[in-house]
């Protein structure tokens, strides 16, 4: 039953990052790679650090094609699309390439939660059958993040003494949560947020139709998976409603907000409900960093930058905004963990903005 289940590494709507063909907007990310192995630095533990979305797997098996086909640094990270280890990687199937991530639970029947020692097993496996070959070998660690402590101690001990002709690539999208002693034997390649030029040319590239790549670009954060997400779930338009919704601020339509509730939180909305709770997530935290910074130079749709400025026009009330982004936030995760009716929740928050706003307004 395990071999049915789905692979974790991949992002819905997207090509899995090993068949990516280019890597756009982190030639930064590549150059620092390139010049660490021209320069005779190539460490053996690497940590691609940025938010989820934005490449990071796929710079990781862009470098692990790299090495296992005997490249150097002046060839750069492009391979033919005939070249062997390519093909092999692209398939699943390079001898020397270990892929590290979240397994079957104990049933088999879901994946498992965390990435479990049981899967450093594996590891140690591929290192001892592996050895025979000769050739450079690669780990990726997808997502280092998910190692629970047993698993990331494990690992610890393959970075403090490495294999031979190895090079271990791990993926975190928090490297904040990993053990200090990981984070001090990788070195870091830092990815960046998509600005929207590229971000629209990498959905084009996953054949993900896209309008308005600022506001993508913008609701996204920067993530090609998270602008994919909302591409395909008409996300522009559900934020367009939700600022338009709360334009009227200090005040709002409640009938409009029942409405918009039960759509994002009724039955059919499984989709929906999850999303809207990310995009009012994102609404908050944009309109504290306006208090602090200004209004911001892209919106995410139409009139949100006045509606930014009215939610926080001046310092104060951007920190009263984010002390209530933290705290529908933590509502949101224990409403969904006991599950609290989608509907009542997304109203009561809605109304925990209106409430806010209108606290502000009297100050």
């Amino acid at each position: 039953m395990s071999e049915d289940l789905p692979d974790p590494t991949g992002l819905p709507g997207l090509p899995h990052p090993r068949e990516t063909a280019r890597l756009l907007g982190q030639d930064a990310a590549e150059a620092e790679f390139l010049a660490a192995q021209a320069g005779g630095r190539l460490h053996s533990g690497w940590l691609l650090t940025g938010p989820m979305g934005v490449g990071k797997a796929t710079l990781a098996y862009r470098i692990a094609a790299h090495l296992l086909a005997g490249r150097q640094a002046a060839d750069g990270l492009d391979l033919q699309d005939d070249d062997p280890d390519l093909r092999r990687i692209r398939a699943g199937s390079h001898p020397r390439l270990f892929v590290l991530k979240r397994g079957p639970n104990d049933k088999g029947d879901r994946l498992s939660a965390q990435i479990r020692v049981e899967e450093m097993r594996k590891l140690k496996s591929f290192f001892h059958l592996s050895s025979a070959d000769g050739g450079h070998r690669a780990v990726i660690v997808d997502a280092a993040d998910e190692m629970n402590v047993s698993a990331a101690n494990a690992l610890l001990k393959e970075l403090e003494e490495p294999p031979a002709n190895t090079t271990l690539l791990l993926i975190s999208h928090q490297p904040s949560a990993l053990l200090p002693t990981i984070r001090s034997r990788c070195r870091v390649l830092r990815l960046r947020p998509l600005e929207p030029a590229p971000l629209a040319e990498a959905l084009a590239q996953a054949g993900v139709s896209s309008e308005a790549p600022e506001a993508l670009a913008v609701l996204a954060a920067g993530s090609v998976g998270g602008a994919a997400r909302i591409a395909q779930s008409d996300g522009r338009a559900l934020y367009a409603d939700l600022v338009g919704l709360l334009s009227g601020l200090p005040h709002i339509d409640r009938p409009r907000a029942i409405a918009m509730a039960e759509a994002c939180g009724g039955k059919g909305a499984e989709l929906r409900f999850p999303l809207m709770l990310d995009l009012i997530d994102l609404l908050l935290i944009r309109a504290a960093r306006a208090g602090l910074m200004g209004e911001p130079d892209l919106q995410g749709a139409p009139g949100e930058a006045r509606l930014l400025m009215t939610l926080a026009p001046d310092a104060r009330a951007a920190r009263r905004i984010a002390e209530l982004g933290q705290e529908l936030s933590a509502r949101a995760r224990h409403g969904r963990a006991v599950n609290l009716d989608p509907s009542a929740l997304l109203l009561d928050m809605l109304l925990r903005i209106e409430a806010t706003a209108a606290g502000s307004a009297a100050a």
